[in-house]
């Protein structure tokens, strides 16, 4: 099959989480014998932040860990029925200009012979629905929204059955945990963003104070530190050492034991159940992990033993106590939670997924989901 996928930028996975799901399933598609193309607009923030930051070099992590991937760049006024071209299969990332989004619809819907699929992976359904409910979707086929509670926006915005939740997963091929443990594993690490002061008093209440009270050394990977959020971490004598490409990330886990993962407050409160793919990622790399609380209303996991989910501040120093000096526990974490991504939450079952959802709507008659 010959595929289209608009996202924001492939290249780039700087403050762009996306990118390292879209990586995955990509990579995925194309070892499974389909026509992938990649495309992303000229002057996507998430690029430019990254150039801006590490000039050109800051690019070579994602070429060396993905040599079969690559991506056209597109111009604001390029031709929509060109760069479409010839596909059977187009999504659109909601990332994207909605005049962009609106010309694949209405290509569609004059003589397009594609399947066209919209696909959301963020809160402004919620957060701002006025930005999403921008997007003329008219002439899409569906939805695929990476988490029950978003899917239900979208069914209470008149999508029906035409909605698929569709979660995000560790691209395994990968993340995984390391062929030999060259060094001892030390202190926690913890890889995200600042962002936007969503979740700014549960890392100080869930990370950065329990880590001190348990004696572990923190390690801080991200972007978008403001300079109070810096003192803040020096505050904690915590190492803060700026952007990670995510193709590094494995080897980052695998020199510390245990992470952490602290949810954004849009994903503990008006969408519940949606993780972060750090937990899918971390979990594929045999790290323990612990986690402040969320609801994981899908039953994605076996929370308590694929890993630790404490509901206090004081709970998590002790967690983390009980991480540090067992390290039957550690063990058993890592092996339920590899167990479980490889079972159910690798970007090979996420394609098998889409597939079956493609199958669905080109040929109705055929019972092509369970």
């Amino acid at each position: 099959m010959k595929i289209a996928y608009f996202t924001h930028s492939l290249a780039s996975c700087w403050n762009h989480g996306n990118a390292h799901f879209l990586r995955g399933v990509l990579r995925e598609l194309i070892a499974r014998g389909h026509d992938v193309r990649a495309l992303e607009p000229e002057g996507a923030w998430s690029l430019a932040n990254l150039l801006g930051d590490h000039g050109d070099a800051g690019l070579e992590p994602y070429r060396t860990a993905y040599p079969d991937l690559s991506s056209t760049r597109f111009a604001a006024d390029a031709d929509v029925a060109e760069l479409v071209g010839d596909a059977e299969l187009v999504i659109v990332h909601e990332w994207n200009d909605p005049a962009l989004v609106a010309a694949i619809g209405a290509l569609s819907q004059t003589g397009g012979s594609f399947t066209l699929l919209f696909h959301d992976t963020h809160h402004r359904a919620v957060s701002d629905p006025d930005a999403i409910r921008a997007f003329d979707l008219s002439g899409y086929d569906g939805v695929l929204a990476f988490g029950e509670t978003l899917s239900e926006v979208y069914r209470r915005w008149g999508w029906g059955e035409r909605v698929w939740t569709w979660h995000e997963a560790a691209d395994t091929r990968l993340f995984h945990p390391p062929a030999e443990q060259d060094a001892e594993r030390e202190g926690l690490v913890w890889i995200g963003n600042w962002g936007d002061g969503e979740r700014t008093q549960e890392l100080e209440d869930y990370l950065f104070r329990p880590a001190q009270s348990a004696g572990l050394p923190l390690d801080i990977y991200g972007v978008r530190y403001p300079d109070e959020a810096k003192a803040t971490l020096a505050r904690y004598g915590i190492h803060y050492h700026g952007w990670a490409p995510n193709a590094a990330a494995p080897g980052i886990f695998a020199r510390h034991l245990a992470t952490v993962h602290v949810p954004r407050r849009y994903y503990t409160t008006i969408l519940p159940g949606i993780p972060t793919i750090r937990v899918f990622e971390a979990l594929a790399c045999g790290i323990p992990l612990l986690s402040a609380p969320w609801s994981d209303s899908e039953g994605l996991f076996r929370v308590g033993q694929d890993f630790l989910m404490v509901q206090s501040p004081s709970a998590m120093e002790a967690a983390l106590r009980d991480i540090r000096k067992d390290a039957a526990l550690r063990q058993s974490l890592v092996t339920s939670g590899l167990e479980t991504i490889l079972a159910r939450h690798t970007c090979a079952h996420r394609v098998d997924e889409l597939l079956a959802i493609v199958g669905r709507l080109t040929q109705p008659d055929l019972e092509t989901v369970a």
